[in-house]
């Protein structure tokens, strides 16, 4: 198991991808929500106090490969990171970041939004 979560670290374009075997439920994971659209669930190497990723269950490599019809869903999955953040108690605010390419820091190709709250996020961000 420990293996599989670590391989997600070091996909490339094209390559095995974790999160289908999550939401397979192959490889365990802390779901927080659910739908026919998305899931979101908490990260594994979390990088504030709460970290959490909501993905779409369509497969889309990432943002620029994202087609004028995924408008609605890449919207819902910012809907469902707001109500999850609420319903996690993030009542101060939190920080959405959705990684695109190497140089974007893009290490899973399949399009996600991160979640990070819980403390004090710093501008720039990296």
């Amino acid at each position: 198991m420990v293996d599989e979560i670590a391989k997600a670290q070091v996909t490339w374009p094209g390559g095995d991808v974790t999160f289908g075997k999550i939401v397979q439920m192959e490889v365990p994971a802390k779901i927080i929500y659910e739908d026919d659209q998305c899931l979101a669930f908490h990260d594994t190497s979390p990088q504030a106090p709460t970290h959490f990723l909501v993905r779409p269950k369509k497969h889309i490599s990432q943002i620029s490969a994202a087609e004028d019809d995924d408008e609605s869903l890449l919207g819902h999955l910012m809907i469902v990171g707001k109500k999850c953040s609420a319903a996690l108690g993030l009542k101060k605010g939190y920080r959405m970041v959705v990684n695109e390419g190497s140089d974007g820091g893009q290490s899973v190709y399949h399009v996600h939004l991160h979640l990070l709250g819980g403390r004090q996020m710093n501008w720039p961000p990296g």
